[in-house]
Order: C-alpha cells, then structure tokens, then sequence
C-alpha cells in the first residue's frame, strides 16, 4: 500500500500541489483497502500487506484495520525511497526508522521486506539479517523459496516476478512518469492464472503483488475474487501470509523435508567492467 508516498517522493517540490495523481493514490487506503479487507474476512484468508512506515503515520486507521484482520504488516521502506541511491548509512537510517514506526502503530516487530521498486542493494541482505529480519521479498532468482546467505547471517527469499506484478498491467500515469496501454480487468487477470496454473502444477510458490489504488478498483477486484475462487476450487492450495510461509521453510529445513538453495551474496564485490583484450 504505497498510496500517496509515491508522487511526494518523485515530485517534492510539487507534489502536494498535483490534485488528480493524489486522488488516484490515495484510492488505494481509502477505497481499496476496505474492499480488499472485507474480501479477505469474507474468505477467511490472512495476506501480507506491505506498507512504506510514511503510509502508516499516514492512514493509520487502514493499518489499524489490516491488523485486526489479522493480517501481517511488513517493512517497505520509509516514503518508498530507493535502496540504491544512498549508501549503507542511509539505508539503515531508514530501515531502522521504519522498523520503529511498524512496531509502535501494529505492537509487533516486522519480520519481512520488500525494497521499494524491487531495489535490494548489495547491503540489503546483512542489514535485514542484523536488524532480525527473517525474510525478504524482492528477488526474482526462483520459482520456489530460497535462502539468501550472507556472512552476517541467512534470511529466507520468498520470490516473485515482474510477470506477477500488477503495475504492468493496470498502471497508466503520467504524474509517475508510466504511461502504457491498460488492459482490460479480465485480460490483465489471464497473465496471474497462467502463472498460477505453472506454480501448481510443478509445485512452486505463487506471490502475486498487488497496488491496491491499481487492482483495487472495482472491475479488477472483481476479477481478483474470481481467480481466488479458482484457486480455492482447484484445490492443493495454501494461502498464508509471508511471515507464515517463511516459518514453514525454516521448519521444513530443520526436520529435513526441504532443501532449500542457497544464494551466496553479494554477487560481485566490485564493478564489472569489460576490458579490450
């Protein structure tokens, strides 16, 4: 639930001022989330809800209403600020900032990240895992869960991928600089049940990412409706928030019943550069 965080970071001067990008965002808590919330108690499903600790001071009653759900709320940066602009210092600055608001509005330290704009940094992996973290959530590199280690420690990579983000898809802005042709509800929908139909027939881990200002809007929550339905009547199907998955990994590894793979990180240390021979 990135709201309204995303035109004041990418327009600060002016931001306030753009009227028509700020009643388009802030549907996503005012709107949406009620819609989405009451879906989810109707179906007796607890998800995850990433949300930047600026949205929460924000909308508190939004996050107030997720945790009484008893959804999780997990860590999304501060106002959806980019990991790779700043160095170690500052990511830290604003993943511990984060982590107190989190804690202070939900009573309850977060267990998982997603990096704003999928922007895990090469110091994102040993900041989450010294500040507890157990999972992440903005990798790409597997169909299934894995571990990210590092030598501070490991964390648990639930992934997903662009196919299964909701932005190419429904987005169209120009106050975010985004402008692609909309599909429709039904059509956008046809890409996540293809996906999911792979990740059930092979077994694999199926996290879709949903804006709620984007999918939460009328027509396209519908269709959202529709493929839990399908989901649910296919059967063989766990839904779980994030937090409760990664647990699972965690248990299944100590007793045994799965080997998870292992991605060493940082990839590089330094540079690639490309020299003449």
């Amino acid at each position: 639930m990135d709201a309204d965080s995303l035109i004041h970071l990418d327009h600060p001067r002016d931001g306030f001022n753009r009227v028509s990008g700020l009643s388009m965002l802030r549907y996503g808590p005012e709107i949406a989330l009620p819609r989405i919330l009451e879906t989810y108690k109707r179906l007796d499903i607890r998800q995850t809800f990433f949300v930047p600790a600026w949205c929460i001071e924000t909308y508190p009653h939004v996050v107030e209403a997720m945790v009484e759900g008893g959804h999780e709320v997990a860590h999304h940066g501060y106002i959806h600020e980019n990991p790779l602009a700043g160095g170690r210092e500052e990511q830290a600055y604003w993943l511990n900032r984060g982590i107190e608001i989190i804690e202070r509005f939900t009573g309850q330290r977060p267990r998982g990240w997603r990096a704003p704009l999928y922007n895990f940094s090469r110091h994102s992996a040993d900041l989450l895992i010294e500040a507890g973290f157990v999972y992440d959530a903005s990798l790409m590199g597997d169909d299934v869960p894995y571990i990210l280690k590092t030598d501070q420690g490991e964390l648990v990579e639930l992934p997903s991928h662009w196919g299964m983000d909701d932005w190419p898809q429904f987005v169209h802005t120009m106050d975010l600089d985004y402008m692609m042709p909309i599909n429709a509800p039904s059509r956008g929908m046809e890409v996540f049940r293809e996906e999911f139909e792979a990740m059930w027939e092979d077994g694999g881990l199926w996290v879709s990412v949903w804006h709620p200002f984007a999918t939460g809007r009328l027509a396209r929550w519908k269709q959202v409706e529709k493929l839990i339905a399908y989901m649910r009547e296919k059967g063989d199907v766990w839904f779980a928030t994030m937090e409760e998955i990664a647990k699972h990994i965690q248990a299944c590894r100590s007793q045994g019943t799965y080997t998870a793979r292992v991605d060493a990180l940082p990839y590089y240390a330094e540079p690639v550069f490309v020299k003449k021979a």
